[in-house]
């Protein structure tokens, strides 16, 4: 099959609108905890089987930390979690315990959003991909994730 022009205006328009930035809003489970994320409305989420997010079936995309925001008196609700190397930061609500972001090992200068914690209505497509957290460092080095928490 032979690519037109046509074409290839086609999917360079494509890639364009997945790459368009949009506001999405999302919190905890009792909305103490509001944020706002700046990110495409198709993203890559990764579902880690580390000792944590195992635990807690978190599946989450990162963005630069420079796209998230607290919202209002959000920062009162919130404790977090370390362990291990102590890099990331497991945030969470102090009133209903929901992570609906943190700081991950694999990108400390980004944010993890868990995706299903994103308002209905501006995420269009979610890509799930799997990270290796039992076999951490191979997974971190193979599947190109600390690129994400760049801009």
């Amino acid at each position: 099959m032979v690519e037109t022009k046509r074409d290839k205006s086609v999917k360079i328009a494509a890639t364009k609108m997945d790459s368009e930035m949009v506001i999405h809003n999302g919190g905890c489970h009792c909305r103490n905890v509001r944020w706002r994320v700046r990110s495409p409305a198709s993203v890559v989420a990764w579902n880690c089987n580390c000792s944590d997010c195992g635990m807690r079936g978190n599946t989450h995309f990162v963005v630069p930390f420079e796209r998230f925001e607290l919202l209002g008196d959000s920062e009162k609700f919130l404790t977090t979690y370390t362990f291990g190397t102590h890099t990331a930061k497991h945030t969470f609500c102090k009133v209903c315990g929901i992570t609906s972001f943190y700081t991950p090992r694999s990108n400390p200068d980004g944010i993890a959003i868990t995706y299903k914690c994103v308002d209905s209505g501006t995420l269009t497509h979610v890509e799930i991909k799997h990270f290796d957290g039992l076999n951490w460092e191979k997974s971190h080095e193979s599947t190109g994730i600390s690129s994400c928490s760049k801009e």
